[in-house]
């Protein structure tokens, strides 16, 4: 390991961000800050992880959902004090790792089955 990815690690370690364990397919709920003038508050966004992106401590995912009808993309930054949260709801079952072949895609052909936890 050299001394860029120690760092990396060391502010990783520093940040104590607690990211759950998630993959592309996956359905989340991204809690973010939002400053509103002098307040600030929490918004949700919910959608469909298409990509994720691990590069240490710049890491990132995109997430996509549909807002009235219309297809919605953001890319999230895994360490960023903009995310407050990220909660899995449901789990995907899919055989890729970029689900960009979603964005061509509406309606019944556009869903992800649910993987199945064995207990």
């Amino acid at each position: 390991m050299d001394l860029i990815q120690q760092l990396e690690q060391e502010e990783i370690a520093r940040l104590g961000k607690t990211i759950p364990e998630f993959a592309p397919g996956d359905t989340v709920i991204v809690q973010v800050k939002v400053k509103e003038g002098n307040r600030e508050r929490l918004q949700a966004y919910e959608g469909v992880v298409i990509a994720k992106r691990s590069r240490g401590l710049n890491s990132s995912f995109i997430v996509r959902k549909l807002s009235s009808g219309e297809g919605v993309e953001r890319t999230f930054q895994t360490y960023s004090p903009m995310l407050a949260s990220i909660e899995v709801k449901r789990r995907g079952d899919v055989r890729r790792a970029k689900l960009y072949y979603l964005r061509g895609r509406t309606g019944k052909s556009a869903r992800i089955k649910e993987k199945l936890v064995r207990k």
